[in-house]
């Protein structure tokens, strides 16, 4: 029978749900300004001046110069709700039906097909509760603290649209979260398969060194997570962005008169911009998303790992009092 895998609280996904939620924290922290301009740039319909570094540094700074500092960090509040819950939420159910598909065996190995599944699960239950957070955000990122419309915070915001536009408002853009659901199941497939190619690699190397196999050895290098996670997520990326764009556009307040519904928009963004308006603020993305996402894996491999360590070290102290009592 396979040993189980030491856990810090009563369960492992519990572990993975708080190491989820620090590592949304340490990402958001990190990468806010950057999320910002995102949605900026993805609900302007004018064309960008300059290329993507130049537009990004022009609108920091203008943002800076015009807001201060807090300009930047506009929206920060609903940003690390949403990312710690989201990740948190995500953990938790994935860990829940990873465990359920390998019927509890720590050794099982599942099909990609199995991870695209759990994965995909997981997304959506999440993406159905978090959405009033996500709709809350883009509109703070979209308006200036000054303005009389403007929310003072998530609380505020949630008030407000329940107020005028109802649980509708609330759940706008829930179609198209939904649908973003195959960015997170394929971004989980392509990191478990390299993540499980690294594990093998890692253990056919201590075989050949003649080396045992500890619990301590069971996380990978962090170079190794980083390049795993943005190789992951590039590709999820790419193939996924343009809802994200439609997204954003449908949810912003001060264009939904241009944007009332999915198909409106999309057939307005084509006719207007073509395929690149489908990928506005792509440059910025890839530049926020990739740095975002490895600290954010980082993070929270080395959370989980932790967690796991501490739960060992704490079951072998009491296997060693329960034997000294006898």
């Amino acid at each position: 029978m396979n040993k189980p895998v030491p856990t810090f609280f009563p369960s492992a996904a519990l572990d993975h749900a708080f190491a989820g939620i620090g590592a949304g924290v340490v990402a958001v922290l990190c990468m806010h300004p950057l999320d910002l301009l995102k949605i900026k740039f993805q609900v302007a319909t004018d064309k960008p001046k300059g290329g993507v570094g130049r537009a990004i540094w022009n609108s920091l700074r203008e943002i800076k110069g015009t807001q201060g500092w807090r300009g930047l960090y506009r929206g920060v509040g609903p940003n690390i709700a949403g990312n710690a819950s989201s990740w948190g939420l995500y953990f938790l159910f994935y860990n829940m039906l990873k465990q359920r598909a390998s019927g509890g065996d720590p050794n099982f190995k599942m099909s990609p097909g199995s991870y695209l599944l759990c994965s995909a699960q997981a997304s959506a239950v999440t993406a159905i509760m978090t959405n009033p957070i996500w709709v809350v955000k883009v509109r703070m990122f979209t308006t200036r603290p000054d303005e009389p419309t403007a929310y003072k915070s998530l609380t505020h915001g949630v008030r407000e649209i329940y107020k005028t536009e109802g649980l509708k408002g609330l759940y706008r853009g829930t179609s198209l979260a939904l649908f973003g659901v195959s960015n997170g199941a394929i971004q989980f497939m392509c990191y478990e398969e390299l993540k499980r190619w690294g594990f093998e690699r890692k253990r056919r190397q201590f075989a050949q060194a003649g080396r045992e196999w500890t619990s301590n050895d069971d996380k990978l290098s962090n170079t190794a997570y980083t390049i795993m996670s943005g190789a992951s997520k590039l590709i999820a990326l790419t193939s996924t962005y343009p809802y994200q764009v439609v997204r954003s556009r449908i949810q912003n307040n001060a264009t939904a008169h241009l944007y009332p519904t999915i198909p409106t928009c999309v057939k307005r963004t084509w006719a207007e911009e073509g395929i690149r308006g489908f990928y506005r603020g792509l440059g910025t993305n890839l530049v926020r998303v990739l740095p975002g996402t490895c600290v954010t894996f980082v993070v929270y491999e080395n959370l989980a790992w932790l967690l796991r360590m501490a739960g060992d070290r704490r079951d072998r102290k009491r296997a060693a009092t329960s034997t000294s009592g006898d």
